[in-house]
């Protein structure tokens, strides 16, 4: 049985629990750690986790040798100080995206791993979800041909006082706004399916959230050898339907799961492939649906990974590339021109202390606040099988 403590318990916090409950048999969490105890507490109570104590100290959690594994579920700003304190303390991690603040931060992350030999993986639940498990397979076996066009559309709402908790709304604690904390999802999952594009151009802005610095709205076109793929991240979507549109030789394939399919009449205009539509949706439904999904299906992972049952499914690695690919978009809409990836270490986007001092402040933080009153939040649009 697996020992388990949660840094951070916020709503996301609370999530980790819910999942790690989904594995009573495997795991039991044992500590639950915040800079207002009591909040843990009430963590506590709320998921009656019944074996578990309330802190206020990382390090002491880190001492208990009944700890195996962390989850960090902290401000992005503080990521990489949770998570390098918990690997050297022997304890493998699993951190909620973004990974870090800065890539810079992500290398010394995945270094403490290695040097430690302990497991770390960063927060990618779309990736344990049904539809973007069997589109990644369809694409992987090439099963509607090359991919032509890619279409990201990270649509989400928000209010502007959701900007008024203390750690969001800045460069500093949150790193970035929609991109580095809503985008990532979708951004992360562009990567594992197409890989890292050649090149990006982007723009950034900051249209309703007048207690930000950060932007809530983002395009970026992002170029790879012969295909083109766009998108949009935004706060600003009041029906939030985001969506994920891969545009092939032979058909569409989408998230939500939607295929299409063309052929060409004489005169080049289309009519419906119904054959290859039948074909495409036949092998989608033949492909199995996920017995855990989302962040229980991450947590299981990481389980049976500790256990030696099968290997970690998203590594520090990729937790990395999905931020250099969201500082480059930022890098391309701070210089006005496109941007070639990948990033090294002499790039101000490697650093936090020089990108803080490339990115724009489109507003002053001036709200702040230690808590809201209702912890209640939503995780997007349900994908559906």
């Amino acid at each position: 049985m697996l020992g388990i403590a949660i840094f951070g318990s916020g709503a996301i916090g609370a999530v980790h629990a819910g999942a790690y409950l989904r594995h009573k048999s495997r795991c039991e969490v044992r500590a639950v750690c915040d800079i207002f105890p009591e909040k843990a507490q009430a963590l506590i109570d709320k998921k009656e986790l019944k074996n578990a104590a309330a802190y206020k100290e990382m390090d002491e959690v880190l001492a208990r040798k009944d700890i195996d594994a962390v989850s960090v579920c902290l401000p992005p700003g503080i990521h990489a100080e949770a998570v390098i304190k918990a690997l050297n303390a022997g304890k493998h991690v699993l951190c909620e995206k973004p990974m870090a603040a800065s890539l810079e931060e992500c290398d010394a992350m995945i270094k403490a791993a290695e040097e430690n030999d302990k497991l770390l993986t960063v927060m990618a639940n779309f990736r344990f979800k049904t539809p973007f498990r069997k589109v990644k397979q369809l694409l992987g076996e090439g099963t509607a041909g090359r991919v032509l066009h890619a279409t990201v559309n990270s649509l989400w709402w928000r209010g502007a006082h959701y900007y008024d908790l203390w750690w969001r709304g800045t460069w500093k604690s949150e790193a970035g706004g929609c991109l580095i904390n809503h985008a990532v999802h979708h951004l992360d999952v562009l990567l594992w399916m197409l890989g890292r594009p050649d090149r990006v151009t982007s723009i950034i802005a900051n249209m309703a959230h007048d207690n930000s610095e950060c932007e809530d709205l983002a395009i970026a076109i992002l170029e790879y050898p012969g295909m083109l793929a766009q998108v949009t991240a935004s706060l600003l979507s009041h029906d939030e339907e985001q969506e994920m549109v891969f545009q092939t030789e032979r058909a569409r394939l989408s998230i939500p799961w939607k295929t299409a399919a063309s052929k060409a009449l004489p005169n080049g205009f289309p009519e419906e492939d119904a054959e290859a539509k039948t074909m495409i949706q036949s092998r989608y439904d033949s492909l199995p649906s996920l017995v855990f999904e989302a962040h229980a299906g991450q947590t299981e992972n990481l389980l049976k990974a500790i256990n030696g049952e099968e290997r970690l499914l998203v590594t520090g690695q990729d937790g990395r590339a999905a931020l250099e690919l969201i500082m480059a978009i930022y890098k391309s809409s701070v210089e006005r021109k496109s941007v070639s990836l990948p990033l090294d270490s002499s790039d101000p986007f490697y650093r936090q202390e020089t990108m803080l001092k490339a990115v724009p402040r489109f507003n002053e933080k001036k709200r702040s606040v230690d808590n809201f009153s209702s912890a209640d939040i939503t995780l997007g649009r349900n994908y559906g099988k």
